[in-house]
């Protein structure tokens, strides 16, 4: 009996919920959608580069001095890039003709860049001669570029040291 009567009133109680809150026992499930976007851009960091150092020069010797360097790029995954080198800051010099000058006086040494072993095609500016295209590798995973030096046989300068500055 107690049963019944609790069961009455658990019923008529739902029944009054219903009537005071109408839909409540008939709650519906919707959806939509969600738009979600993000871009990635083209990115590279400031390339990383040894000195390329040619050693002793002797100006007696027939023969022309070369050494190489790596020029090493990182950039984002699959992005175009290109390498380009400047004719460099020593006063005269020109991406057909570059040029050291001695330490302490106006002297200078001829030198070129090239983009192979060859030591045909200089390498160039953007401009004048040749740059080397490339493609970004993706994060921490650099991109190497060997630059091919060359001096010239034969050239009659005085003892020194002699430098130039590149801008990658």
């Amino acid at each position: 009996h107690t049963t019944v009567n609790k069961l009455l009133l658990s019923t008529a109680t739902a029944i009054a919920v219903q009537g005071f809150f109408p839909g409540l026992a008939d709650a519906v499930t919707t959806t939509t959608t969600l738009a979600v976007s993000g871009a990635v851009n083209s990115s590279c960091l400031t390339p990383t580069t040894a000195t390329l150092n040619f050693g002793s020069y002797n100006p007696l010797s027939a023969t022309a001095k070369t050494a190489t360097t790596t020029i090493s790029v990182v950039c984002t995954y699959s992005t175009p890039l290109t390498v380009s080198l400047n004719a460099g800051t020593t006063a005269g010099g020109s991406i057909g003709q570059r040029l050291m000058v001695r330490a302490g006086g106006a002297n200078t040494l001829q030198y070129n860049l090239y983009t192979s072993s060859a030591y045909s095609t200089v390498w160039g500016n953007g401009t004048t001669g040749s740059t080397v295209p490339g493609t970004g590798a993706g994060m921490n995973t650099s991109v190497a570029f060997t630059v091919y030096g060359q001096i010239p046989a034969n050239q009659n300068v005085p003892v020194g040291t002699y430098t130039d500055t590149i801008t990658v």
